[in-house]
């Protein structure tokens, strides 16, 4: 059985960042699954979910990550998952928010606690600041992937994220992934 675990790293972008990072697991014979890699700023960042059939890799790998911080200047973490069928979960709607609005302080925060109380789960969000080039304005603009638990009603959710929409002053459109 293989054993699963979640990387966390980051350093400054420069060429070969993600060759550093990789070469590591390369090195323990670990299978990378998925990933997510981004450019934030200055910083590049890597999400790393792998596997490896090897039990006791915590503690090598976290010393690599010590190496990597002193000689490259990259800080990553590691951790093991626990054991699970990792079966995607049946019983929910896919969905996608896109959220738009003047830049504003929190309204991350606004928008996944709304989400959170009405039981919506965040599979996937991105989010980015821009410039209009009409008006100058900082615009921030959010995608975020939900999961909605089936027998909740999509016409509800829609209403209720008006509400939130009007109390936050943003835009939001909601729109049903097809399925697979």
């Amino acid at each position: 059985m293989n054993n699963r675990f979640i990387m966390t790293a980051f350093g400054k972008d420069r060429v070969g960042i993600v060759a550093d990072v990789t070469r590591l697991l390369y090195e323990y014979d670990c299978n990378l699954e998925d990933t997510t890699m981004n450019m934030l700023s200055d910083e590049f960042t890597l999400n790393l979910l792998f596997s490896s059939k090897e039990d006791d890799l915590v503690e090598p790998l976290s010393r690599e990550c010590r190496r990597l911080e002193l000689e490259k200047g990259i800080s990553a973490f590691v951790r093991q998952l626990p054991d699970s069928d990792h079966v995607k979960a049946n019983g929910f709607k896919d969905c996608t928010l896109h959220v738009e609005c003047l830049d504003q302080v929190g309204i991350v925060y606004k928008t996944s606690r709304f989400l959170a109380e009405n039981n919506l789960n965040i599979v996937h969000l991105n989010s980015t600041s821009r410039f209009s080039p009409e008006s100058g304005d900082k615009i921030h603009c959010m995608d975020i992937h939900i999961q909605i638990p089936e027998g909740r009603s999509l016409d509800q959710i829609e209403d209720d994220l008006g509400v939130m929409a009007d109390e936050l002053q943003v835009d939001i459109s909601m729109s049903r992934q097809s399925e697979a």
